[in-house]
């Protein structure tokens, strides 16, 4: 394997990583006014605790992920990552814009002992995890088909042009996929009235979900794919038909496990099917940027490589270790009161 080919399938790991964790996170943000609800104020305000508690250990190590991800496309793929980020400035900037306004809300929640400003950050916290869970795909889909690159590797397609049948069924796909993730996770992380009702959820979901991901990936496979990513397509289908089962059976564990298998696939999916372009251009396929042309020196992709065989591992041992230290579950007998001051 050359050099540039073991940094693609870097990102593709770090992108995997992202999704799988982030992903429940935004199916969390976007669950919580859904299983937050109780007839009496008090109880909902700790319903909405513990569902936001089952994340509040671990959502700001997994945006690491997307952090190193962009980190690692800038050094290592610095065309792909200029092309790509002027050419879908508006989309990537309004993720940014939703993932500052879900870190503001998230860590002042709690600051002020009010319920208007708890409504108002779970309203950031909800937007915050929308916007994401729905641009992530759209953005990503188009990545796969493909834009309008020209001989300069300049994006030169407007928003519009972004908004195709397949990149909409690409938002909906995470969108949906998300939201089972992150039902199954709660179900998974949480006990009591809360347990119960995400684990009602996720049997609701598990129609819609499982539909549009099946399309998606089909469509992908279709239009996109390889011959051998055909069994990606089948590992990742499968591993949802065992969730849906899973999640039926009260098997929170297992049902989580299929919901991750089932994220990582789609992910390989769609980086295995753009291979060995990283941006195909749909004006002319030989101004494509591929892995090669749009990789960094020889010299500077090796040393990157001693940096992440020395750094890696310690980051990696330190986020297991924080999932096993917050593994328990959580109920609404866990939450005590508010502390936050008075407004």
């Amino acid at each position: 394997m050359a050099t540039p080919e073991f940094w693609f399938v870097l990102v593709t790991v770090l992108f995997v990583g992202y999704f799988v964790l982030e992903g429940f996170d935004f199916g969390v943000g976007m669950l919580m006014p859904v299983l937050g609800r109780s007839a009496s104020a008090e109880i909902a305000e700790k319903r909405r605790r513990v569902v936001l508690n089952t994340i509040g250990p671990v959502w700001d190590g997994n945006e690491v992920w997307l952090i190193t991800a962009g980190g690692v496309l800038f050094a290592a793929f610095p065309e792909w990552y200029a092309t790509l980020f002027s050419g879908f400035y508006l989309p990537l900037l309004l993720i940014l814009v939703a993932l500052i306004l879900r870190i503001c809300a998230i860590e002042y929640r709690g600051k002020i002992d009010d319920p208007v400003w708890r409504r108002r950050c779970d309203l950031g916290i909800g937007i915050g995890s929308w916007v994401p869970a729905v641009l992530w795909g759209v953005a990503f889909a188009n990545i796969v088909r493909g834009v309008a690159v020209d001989e300069n590797k300049k994006v030169v397609s407007g928003l519009l042009d972004l908004l195709t049948p397949y990149a909409l069924l690409g938002g909906a796909t995470t969108t949906l996929l998300f939201l089972f993730h992150g039902a199954v996770f709660v179900a998974l992380k949480t006990s009591g009235d809360v347990h119960r009702d995400a684990a009602a959820l996720t049997r609701r979901l598990a129609l819609p979900a499982p539909a549009t991901t099946v399309a998606f990936a089909l469509w992908t496979q279709l239009a996109h794919g390889k011959d051998w990513t055909w069994w990606l397509v089948g590992v990742a289908v499968a591993a949802l038909v065992a969730a849906v089962v899973a999640a039926h059976a009260g098997r929170e564990g297992w049902a989580f496990l299929g919901t991750t298998v089932t994220i990582a696939g789609a992910v390989v999916l769609l980086f295995a099917s753009l291979f060995p372009a990283v941006l195909p251009s749909t004006l002319d396929p030989a101004w494509s940027l591929t892995v090669e042309n749009a990789s960094s020196s020889e010299y500077t992709l090796r040393v990157m490589g001693w940096a992440t065989v020395i750094v890696a591992p310690v980051v990696l041992g330190y986020q297991a270790w924080t999932y096993w230290v917050f593994r328990r579950r959580l109920s609404v007998a866990d939450i005590p009161q508010s502390i936050g001051l008075a407004r």
